[in-house]
């Protein structure tokens, strides 16, 4: 695995990230460990699909990392939030922060059923109405360099960059966007996936930021499906943590309109995407990693152009899938890291 040192990486000034950025950003990936965690926010747009929440319990399950702050992206962020509130709430952590992202409706989701009245009045801990301003203070006041990460289309962090482009200068990028050379499935074309789709301009703005990027597109966090022993450690885990998950996933998959078939809960998962972006946030063991020239199109492809693209750090191919899905499930499972 290809580490560099948050203090170097701290201490780089802005014309030397930019500099940086077009040559390699393959030293800059965090060094990371239980003594010494890497601050960081992640932005979601969990209440859709299932797999955010899957994301969240590994994120908060894994002792490489600090997270300082979530905020909820894509729209309906109320719903996001009360959802977020409630599932950090009813695991203990309703101490981190919480900022509401742009568009704060409050419409039924795909786990309102789950979710039922609960209410931001009943959290614990901090909520910001202004989450982006949120996100911005959390960067701009740590004294460590932030991860980060994003797990839904980039609304959020196109604003922030609007409002405050400094904050490229103590922070790092990483998603779950695109699709370099397979698409959906392992289908054996690149498509136009959906955290990219849906607003293909924010994440041109958030690559164009002078910050190191790295992300996992669907050549391999597409892949990922838990099945047979390894899911089943999940599935019939008496943990209060995946209580809570398997009591969303039974109630979302009905009202899942863009899988067919649906997989059957008891046997497997769906589609978790997002975990491989949690992993990538603190380590690049099990993925194949190679410094791309990506640009993102205005239709929502992520294409490699050697003239007009820039250096982005892509997980392209598993060394060894079941390795992390073992790893994913040790996570999930036994509190370990």
């Amino acid at each position: 695995m290809v580490k560099f040192t948050r203090r170097g990486f701290h201490k780089r000034s802005l014309a030397a990230l930019a500099s940086f950025i077009g040559i390699s950003s393959s030293s800059m990936v965090s060094n990371s460990s239980a003594n010494n965690p890497i601050p960081l926010i992640l932005d979601t747009d969990i209440g859709d699909d299932i797999d955010d929440t899957w994301a969240l319990l590994m994120l908060l399950r894994s002792k490489a990392i600090d997270t300082k702050l979530i905020t909820t992206d894509f729209g309906n962020t109320r719903y996001r939030t009360r959802l977020l509130a409630k599932i950090l709430h009813s695991i203990g952590y309703g101490t981190i922060p919480v900022g509401i992202g742009l568009d704060a409706t409050d419409k039924a989701g795909n786990q309102s059923e789950w979710l039922g009245d609960y209410q931001l009045e009943e959290y614990p801990g901090q909520i910001y109405e202004d989450g982006i301003q949120a996100l911005i203070d959390t960067i701009k006041q740590s004294p460590e360099p932030v991860t980060l990460l994003c797990i839904g289309p980039v609304m959020n962090i196109a604003e922030a960059l609007r409002r405050d482009p400094s904050i490229a200068k103590n922070a790092r990028f990483v998603g779950m966007h695109g699709s370099i050379r397979t698409g959906y499935e392992g289908e054996a074309k690149p498509a136009i996936e959906w955290n990219v789709k849906v607003d293909p301009k924010s994440l041109q703005t958030v690559f164009s930021a002078p910050w190191e990027c790295s992300i996992t597109p669907l050549d391999t966090c597409g892949l990922v499906q838990l099945k047979g022993d390894t899911y089943q450690k999940v599935f019939q885990s008496r943990d209060a943590w995946m209580k809570v998950l398997m009591d969303n996933y039974r109630m979302w998959l009905p009202k899942v309109t863009w899988l067919d078939p649906k997989p059957d809960f008891r046997l497997m998962s769906s589609t978790l995407f997002d975990t491989v972006a949690v992993h990538l946030a603190h380590s690049e063991e099990f993925l194949v990693m190679e410094d791309l020239p990506l640009r993102v199109t205005d239709d929502g492809y992520t294409v490699i152009d050697e003239k007009n693209g820039r250096t982005v750090r892509c997980a392209t191919a598993w060394k060894n899938q079941s390795a992390f899905e073992d790893k994913l499930v040790e996570i999930m499972s036994s509190e370990v890291s």
